[in-house]
């Protein structure tokens, strides 16, 4: 796991606003200007990757079945495991994980998998600013292709990763009962 491109990666001052000037999707006037730091996570980080995953992927709930959520939200114990088969990317600011992405790589392909944003934070380019630098990452990797799998309920993460060039791949899997959609991107 050669993070060094990423390292603790300063992505400078953003102005936690999303694009129509709400301060986040909430408009939570607590979130200010303040700095957001990408960094490898840390097994003591367990527990907030674990609650970033359950706010992200909360007005979902419903639309999952039991085992589809469990296995997109796990516990702690559950993110470790999940860091021992992958690399896990987090977005920090004030000490607080505001977003998280995990990838692995399989030869010449990325994978990306449990992208999240607290809701308070999306809008505000964290999304973005982790995907970038798994890209980046995965790039130097030698990669020339990242896969990812999603959800039909999922459709703001489908367009966002539709705007950044994923496209449908054709393939869909049994997801704990849910058809799950493969999209993939091509690096060039």
């Amino acid at each position: 796991m050669n993070l060094a491109p990423l390292g603790r990666h300063l992505l400078g001052e953003r102005q936690a606003v999303n694009k129509f000037g709400q301060a986040g999707k909430g408009a939570d006037k607590r979130i200010r200007r303040s700095l957001v730091l990408l960094r490898k996570a840390e097994a003591g980080d367990s527990a907030a990757i674990s609650a970033c995953l359950a706010a992200a992927f909360a007005r979902f709930r419903d639309q999952y079945t039991p085992e589809a959520y469990a296995d997109t939200v796990p516990n702690a114990d559950g993110i470790l495991r999940r860091m021992r088969e992958m690399n896990v990317l987090v977005a920090v600011s004030d000490s607080a994980i505001v977003g998280t992405l995990g990838y692995t790589v399989n030869g010449s392909e990325g994978h990306l998998r449990g992208m999240a944003v607290v809701p308070e934070w999306q809008g505000t380019g964290v999304a973005s600013d982790l995907l970038a630098a798994v890209e980046t990452e995965l790039q130097q990797r030698g990669c020339d292709s990242i896969t990812l799998d999603t959800t039909e309920p999922l459709q703001s993460a489908i367009r966002f990763y539709q705007n950044r060039g994923y496209c449908r791949w054709g393939r869909t899997a049994d997801f704990f009962g849910m058809p799950l959609y493969e999209y993939r991107k091509l690096l060039l």
